[in-house]
């Protein structure tokens, strides 16, 4: 019953719970008693409230961080949002351990926001993500806390309570690659083939994990996503907004989209959430959209291919080691091509293998790119960039289009580049089969899967020369 629990609600530490709230956890009769799991202000599922003299912090999971390169390791971090940019109030985590009685005190050493003042929104009454930190005290350096209450005052009984993700690997040792994607608030349009054809081709190049976030999905897109979390390769957790925003079926989706630029500043929430759960699992964090795949243009896989970038990066830097490695970004549109050509052999249902004409012209340098970050050395992650890295800033390393580069399959630019989207990126096209390297496995993964999960017959019986399929995309 309690892993049942866990699995819908990742962030509430019910085994520790049930295994120890018979031993009367407290520091004393009078201060830090374990708090009940019934008695938590819960705002939903997945969010704790913790008021304070600053008005409420939304709390929505913490994480072991033992790293290396961690200055004041071992540390908790935990991550939340509040409706105020006031002067922080100050703050302590009570630390729980399997083997100890008592609560370890530890004071808030970090408020670290979780965005770039200069792109706005930085004001009272929107939701700010932050990213609180507090040292495990040096006499409880050995032990890994299970869970973490964040009080005004050490003594406090706590009403909010979350368990501290640690996620180290079997094996003892990191794997390749995994990936992480925003939450995803599309409820009336059934994308289902294009994400098994998206993730087929992630699983190819080497991701051993995709993430993805739910604040509203199609039937059938979360079909997709059960069946991919049965063979271990998906994990989806449910995103709910914080606080009073909408978090009504269909609505939420509305509201997202009416606070235009806001939606941006709500996902780095679940990339930053991701990002710290898989730290100690694998070596490279890469965070996409749906609609993107960072594609290699020479080697086979992503692993081959940072075989090749590693030692050119530390080449031609010769001091400092890449904290990220960022690729540009580059349209294929929905539709660029001679008008209803096809590519020989390739199902009409395979959107990235039918769209083999991309713009001629790559974005700037360091606008709409994607990254794989080092989790040896990232601390917090923005949209595209790294936000902030251990020991101070990060070095970044921009990746030769000759190399690799970032695939964003569009009908259209993004609204920043409206004005210019025509003159600049979709005059001309270029042939770029790059991706056809992968037919076959693609092909075939994707036809296996659509069989099993009982979508192949539909498809098969649908015209996709016409603009309906395009537009449901």
């Amino acid at each position: 019953m309690a892993a049942l629990i866990e699995k819908k609600t990742p962030n509430l530490p019910v085994r520790f719970w049930e295994k120890y709230s018979n031993r009367r956890l407290a520091k004393n009769r009078t201060c830090a008693k374990f708090p009940s799991l019934y008695k938590l202000n819960y705002v939903d599922t997945h969010w704790q409230e913790l008021q304070t003299v600053n008005g409420p912090y939304y709390l929505f999971g913490a994480y072991f961080d033992n790293r290396t390169l961690v200055e004041r390791a071992p540390s908790v971090r935990i991550i939340g949002q509040i409706a105020r940019i006031n002067k922080k109030p100050t703050l302590f985590c009570q630390l729980w351990f399997e083997e100890h009685k008592e609560p370890a005190f530890a004071p808030i050493y970090e408020h670290r926001y979780l965005w770039q003042r200069v792109m706005g929104l930085h004001h009272n009454g929107v939701m700010q993500p932050y990213m609180l930190s507090c040292q495990v005290p040096a006499s409880f350096k050995h032990d890994v806390p299970q869970a973490v209450s964040v009080v005004e005052r050490p003594c406090d009984m706590a009403k909010t309570i979350l368990k501290v993700f640690n996620n180290l690997p079997q094996s003892g040792h990191k794997e390749g690659f995994a990936v992480c994607v925003k939450g995803i608030s599309i409820p009336f349009i059934d994308f289902s083939v294009r994400l098994v054809e998206w993730l087929e081709l992630l699983f190819i190049l080497g991701a051993s994990k995709v993430m993805l976030y739910d604040h509203d999905m199609h039937p059938n897109v979360s079909k997709v996503l059960s069946y991919y979390e049965k063979q271990g390769r998906v994990e989806v957790i449910k995103l709910p907004l914080a606080g009073r925003q909408p978090n009504v079926f269909g609505l939420l989706n509305k509201y997202l989209k009416s606070i235009g630029f806001g939606k941006a500043y709500q996902e780095t929430l679940p990339y930053n959430d991701c990002f710290m759960r898989n730290i100690n699992r694998y070596k490279y964090i890469n965070v996409v959209d749906i609609d993107e795949v960072i594609l290699p243009k020479n080697s086979s896989s992503w692993k081959t291919l940072m075989d090749v970038l590693v030692p050119k990066a530390l080449n031609e830097s010769q001091e400092l080691t890449p904290s990220d490695y960022v690729m540009r970004h580059v349209y294929f549109f929905d539709d660029m091509g001679h008008a209803n050509e096809t590519v020989p052999n390739v199902p009409r249902y395979m959107h990235m293998l039918q769209h083999v004409y991309r713009s001629p012209n790559y974005n700037k340098k360091t606008h709409y790119v994607k990254c794989f970050h080092d989790t040896d050395r990232v601390l917090t992650v923005h949209n595209h960039f790294p936000l902030s890295c251990i020991g101070g800033k990060c070095s970044s390393y921009f990746v030769d289009t000759a190399d690799a580069h970032l695939q964003h399959y569009r009908k259209y630019c993004v609204k920043g580049l409206a004005k210019v989207c025509e003159e600049k990126y979709r005059n001309n096209s270029v042939l770029d089969t790059t991706i056809l390297r992968y037919k076959e496995p693609l092909i075939s993964g994707v036809t296996e899967t659509l069989f099993k999960m009982g979508f192949l017959d539909h498809l098969l019986k649908q015209d996709f020369s016409g603009a309906a399929f395009l537009e449901q995309n």
